[in-house]
């Protein structure tokens, strides 16, 4: 298991782990809701209880009893007879229950109940709770509706509020902490690219003064094998240029596509199995502004990707097209390989996935790395079919179209 697939593991374990807080206070919130909802009931029981108890005696001791009982029992209720008409409240808001005044009124002292306030608390109420139905000694029938009380409805509120906050805390920390850690591996990363850059140099360079040497002593200045040689150290020397332009913005020059495309394919070719064949066709006349040792890089991953999708005998076919009126370039490589299901047209391009055993699963990440942020382009999963093969697509801005340009 390479250390990317190990990440995404822990993360999941983590979200996990969070999922299991989340609803266990979720979980014991509710109880505490249900339990307080009950003893609200009962406390409106009580109160509804001890205002038909007033009525009834008339022991003064008794009576100081019954009415410190009800005065305790702070829950916001209202109670109608059978036929809905008000006759007392308790425990609402009493700023809403006067309608404003004028000053004539407020000099008359006169005051005027918002009947609508208590019609829309009753419909709350109603909502809410069934309603406790008792019977005076006159034999009315009285309901008693009621509300959850401010605390209770705050604590309903509160697991929602405490999810919220615990999410908001934890995105930020984890942004601020893979920032960090990313900023930091980038650093050590660039570090060593540069470091291997430069000692890559060293032997590069006696490499080809070897060659130079070998030429001159055999009489080997037309020999195939030397020039491949060379090809081969100069595949190092960029090789190196890659790694020393890690972390700085390369500089991008205007070069034609195709030909870009034409030369390394022509590299790659000889050194894939003889088995698969390639095929480039294209525009010719189409430049871009391309920043040759990183493209090449690109193309090398892709076509080393698709070699290894193609098990056996198959085709690589690589195409250079463009859109006149968008100005864009479209580079597509096609491969009769093993294909990518659907599901992971976007999966590929992430840090970790690979299908092989040996693999990092790096090439596709840097790729897309590399047309996305020195390139400002695009690289996508154009099509693919399992068993049949898929293609890759690259698009690029081009830099200006040759009015002899056949689109």
């Amino acid at each position: 298991m390479n250390p990317y697939q190990q990440k995404r593991r822990w993360k999941y374990f983590l979200l996990a782990f969070a999922v299991v807080i989340a609803s266990g206070s979720v979980f014991y919130t509710s109880y505490l809701v249900r339990n307080i909802a009950r003893s609200e009931r009962t406390r409106a029981q009580v109160w509804a209880l001890s205002m038909k108890q007033i009525g009834n005696t008339y022991d003064n001791d008794f009576l100081s009893y019954v009415l410190s009982v009800r005065d305790s029992l702070v829950v916001p209720a209202i109670v109608t007879d059978a036929k809905g008409e008000f006759l007392f409240t308790r425990g609402l808001d009493s700023t809403k229950t006067f309608i404003k005044m004028d000053k004539e009124e407020e000099k008359a002292q006169k005051k005027k109940f918002d009947l609508q306030y208590f019609k829309d608390e009753l419909a709350y109420m109603k909502k809410q709770h069934e309603p406790i139905k008792l019977t005076t000694v006159f034999n009315e029938p009285w309901l008693v509706y009621y509300k959850d009380s401010p605390l209770l409805t705050q604590l309903k509120m509160f697991p929602y509020i405490q999810l919220s906050v615990i999410a908001i805390f934890l995105i930020v920390a984890y942004t601020a902490f893979s920032s960090s850690r990313k900023s930091e591996q980038n650093q050590v990363w660039v570090g060593l690219a540069k470091e291997t850059a430069h000692q890559l140099g060293t032997p590069i360079s006696s490499l080809m003064a070897w060659i130079e040497v070998m030429k001159e002593k055999f009489n080997a200045e037309d020999d195939p094998l030397m020039a491949e040689m060379e090809n081969d150290v100069r595949r190092l020397e960029i090789v190196a240029d890659r790694f020393s332009k890690i972390g700085s913005k390369p500089k991008l020059e205007e070069h034609p596509v195709y030909e870009v495309v034409k030369d390394f394919v022509d590299y790659f070719k000889v050194r894939a199995s003889s088995r698969i064949t390639f095929e480039l066709t294209g525009n010719r006349r189409l430049t871009a502004g391309l920043n040759i040792p990183l493209f090449d890089w690109v193309l090398e991953n892709l076509l080393k990707n698709a070699v290894n999708a193609i098990q056996n005998t198959g085709t690589i076919k690589v195409s250079v097209t463009g859109n006149k009126q968008k100005k864009l370039i479209f580079i597509d490589i096609t491969d009769s390989g093993k294909g990518i299901p659907r599901s992971k047209f976007d999966t590929v391009f992430q840090p970790g996935y690979t299908t092989r055993q040996r693999g990092w699963g790096l090439g596709l990440s840097l790729t897309k790395r590399i047309i996305q942020n020195y390139h400002d382009g695009q690289i996508f999963v154009k099509e693919s079919e399992l068993g049949k093969g898929t293609t890759f697509r690259i698009v690029l801005k081009t830099i200006k179209y040759d009015k002899q340009a056949k689109l």
